[in-house]
Formats: C-alpha cells, structure tokens, sequence
C-alpha cells in the first residue's frame, strides 16, 4: 500500500505516532512518506494542539482516512502493534530517540487534559524499547518520578549514559519531600534545562526546596527552566519574580481554552513580556504592559 502522512501541525517538532505509524507500515513492507500530490491508500492525519488549524489541502487523497491526536479531541490510543515498536525516526531525521516511560499523571490538575486523556498513573515502556541506537532521549511523560517504574528506568538511563530531557517537566513537589530523587537526578546527563513546573502560588515553596536540594546534590544542567501557567495576571507576576530571585528561568504559557483553542490578549502580552528575556531582565511589567 502507499500511506500518506500529515503532520498538521506543520513538522515544527518530531510527531511520534507518525514515526510510530510510519514504522509500522514500512515493517510491513508498504510505502510511506508525508503526504503531497496523488493518490495513497491510506491517509493518516495527526494533530496535536486544538489551536492548529485543519489541514484543508486538497492534493492528497485517499479513501481511507483516518484522524487522531488531542488536537481532533480524539483520546484513542495506537493499536498495541504499533504503540510498541521502535519509532521510524527517519521520518524527522531525528537526532535523539522519543517516547513514554509512563503514561498518566497522580494529578488533577483542573486545567491539564492528562486524567481525561491517560488516566492513573502507569508503565508504559522501557528505554530500549524507543532508544534503537541513539545517545539522547526526549521524554514525554507527565509525572515519572511518581512511578516507581519511572524512577528504576531513570536509574537504567544513568548506567546506560544517555543525555535525557523530561520535556514535560518533572514534578517539585515530588523533589522537595525526597531527597534521594534529587540524588538520583544528579546523577544523570542532561540534553536540555531541567524542566519543572509552577502553575499556582502554591507551588513556590516546593520549587525552591526542590531547587536547593538538586544544587546541593550537584544537578549541573544548563540552567532550571520553570514552566508559568497564566490565569490571572497578578498571580503569575507574582510567581515569576519569586523565580528570578531564586535565579530561575521562567517561561510562561497563557492559559489555552482546550474546547475553542483561544487565548486572552492580556494572558498572551504578559506571556510575551516573561519569555523575552532581555526585555524581562530590564523592563518591570507595570512599565512594558
């Protein structure tokens, strides 16, 4: 068969079900590439973000289409076959491997789609079942360190020396009430900042405990980078000073309605105030707003 992909949020980043789908096709020796002129068998369209808008090209056709991601408000999960193969990674030229260790969060965070999406916290995979032969991984998962499964595959990514990045973010909270998971963290090679969250000011004081126990153990990424959900503007300024004083890299995400895929004008002038740094570092907010 000929299968053609879409990437509909425009291959800004690597899309994992499609390399997972693309691999699973070339396995069965089909013919697989991103969508473009003529006709293909077999359609797959994913999408992430609600605010991405449709894929409306007409060029590529097919009789069988099919649609998938949290962007179509679709939660359905990839056939076992194919959730559980090793990424096409070619498909991106990809140069660090992609994937879950775990799945679900011990959250409930109201804003976060995650419990609807994956529900309780669970395995997923082990590193060598998406590492093939690359010396980096980029993990998606949303609550790791909450899983024991999760913490004794951190501890395997240790001995097998690959740089990694949670690029979801690793839980505070979780690091500030056990100093072994900072030991443990320490320990490993870092692709990217350590990620960590502080969407409430109820965060702030886990952030900073969190943050003296990984520099106390000697954490050495590049720097912390803490994601800034924004609501209410007053709060989030709050929070934001309260991370540049512990010399924290703020980065702020305006609160995103996952029904329409909007955003506040305010949420997203404050968003772009914090994430530019050189205005952040010399301009206070009452003056820039």
């Amino acid at each position: 068969m000929n299968i053609g992909l879409i990437d509909v949020d425009g291959k800004h980043f690597p899309n994992l079900a499609l390399m997972k789908i693309s691999a699973y096709h070339k396995q069965l020796g089909d013919q697989v590439s991103f969508a473009s002129l003529g006709y293909y068998d077999k359609l797959y369209y994913s999408k992430v973000f609600t605010f991405t808008p449709d894929y409306t090209d007409s060029f590529a056709s097919s009789d069988c289409i099919i649609k998938g991601g949290t962007g179509y408000k679709n939660f359905d999960t990839l056939a076992k076959e194919i959730e559980h193969i090793l990424p096409d990674y070619t498909l991106y030229n990809c140069n660090s491997a992609y994937g879950f260790l775990t799945r679900g969060c011990i959250r409930k965070c109201p804003w976060c789609i995650v419990p609807e999406k994956e529900g309780s916290l669970k395995p997923n995979a082990d590193i060598k079942e998406f590492l093939g032969n690359m010396k980096s991984a980029i993990l998606l998962d949303n609550n790791v360190l909450a899983s024991e499964w999760g913490l004794s595959q951190i501890e395997k990514i240790v001995d097998l020396k690959i740089k990694i990045d949670f690029n979801q973010g690793l839980d505070a909270r979780i690091i500030a009430s056990n100093p072994d998971i900072a030991k443990l963290l320490a320990k490993c090679k870092w692709l990217k900042p350590l990620r960590m969250a502080c969407d409430t000011k109820a965060q702030m004081d886990s952030i900073e405990k969190a943050t003296n126990l990984l520099r106390q153990y000697g954490c050495t990424p590049k720097k912390y980078f803490i994601y800034c959900l924004v609501q209410d503007i007053e709060d989030a300024h709050e929070r934001v000073l309260f991370l540049k004083s512990l010399n924290l890299s703020p980065f702020c995400q305006p609160f995103i309605n996952f029904e329409d895929g909007k955003t506040e004008l305010q949420q997203r002038r404050f968003a772009r105030w914090v994430n530019m740094k050189a205005i952040f570092n010399t301009v206070e907010w009452k003056d820039y707003k």
